[in-house]
């Protein structure tokens, strides 16, 4: 089977665990803003915390690579 024949499969949607990291760090990066405004986390480690988590974002886009159903 080809990548596009595995997607069609699963409703247009890939199973791969790399596809839900940038997904998972945007809710994680939600959640330091919200636990540092209700004052659960102090601004300063809110302060330090986003920029962590945006560039973990961004390099798994960038070095991420691809999979089977990536390739068309």
């Amino acid at each position: 089977m080809d990548g596009n024949m595995n997607m069609g499969m699963n409703g247009g949607k890939c199973g791969c665990p790399h596809h839900k990291v940038v997904s998972i760090l945007v809710v994680l990066l939600a959640a330091v803003f919200l636990l540092g405004n209700a004052g659960v986390l102090s601004p300063d480690f809110v302060g330090i915390a986003w920029p962590i988590i945006l560039g973990v974002g961004g390099l798994t886009k960038l070095f991420g690579g691809s999979c089977k159903c990536c390739k068309a």
